[in-house]
């Protein structure tokens, strides 16, 4: 059974806090608010902070806490199929981050494979529970879900992630093998 640092723990905690808390700040902007999506972000830089395990669990729990807190997004099929993304995004980040080359650019390379394969994982997820609730998940709606709708958050994620991050290195408050 892997154990957790208490340092991970307290990470993970105020993460998970900030995904809980972003999507208030976000929804106050008329027809943009969701299409930033804000519980990607922190999930994103702990795969950076944290380490795979780490931030799968976080990524796994975040839109599952929020659901049933909130009740946005709401549970099925929205939070669970965002559950099995976002944990892909902390897991897949964390692992590429680990793996990769330590120059910057590889931060990049690591966010976007990342957020590729969670986008995959998403789609894959929403495919089968689309289909068990009887509802058709098709090719249109995946790329409208995965990419068009997505874009501005996206875009976000591109910028303020490896801003963050090489911010954080530069303190050696990051994840992965050392220099």
């Amino acid at each position: 059974m892997r154990k957790f640092s208490v340092k991970q723990i307290a990470i993970a905690g105020l993460l998970i806090a900030a995904g809980l808390v972003l999507p208030f700040f976000t929804a106050q902007i008329p027809g943009l608010g969701q299409r930033l999506l804000p519980m990607h972000l922190p999930v994103l830089l702990g795969g950076f902070v944290l380490g795979s395990p780490a931030a799968a669990l976080v990524g796994f729990i975040l839109p599952l806490l929020r659901s049933f807190l909130f009740g946005m997004p709401p549970l099925f099929p929205t939070a669970v199929a965002m559950a099995f993304e976002l944990a892909a995004y902390g897991l897949l980040t964390a692992w590429f981050y680990r793996h990769l080359p330590r120059h910057n650019a590889f931060v990049y390379v690591s966010l976007i494979l990342g957020m590729a394969g969670g986008r995959v994982v998403w789609g894959m997820v929403s495919f089968i529970l689309y289909g068990l609730a009887g509802n058709p998940f098709t090719w249109q709606i995946f790329v409208a879900g995965a990419l068009v709708n997505a874009l501005p958050g996206i875009i976000l994620q591109i910028i303020l992630v490896p801003a963050i991050v090489l911010a954080l290195r530069k303190n050696r408050y990051t994840y992965g093998r050392k220099r």
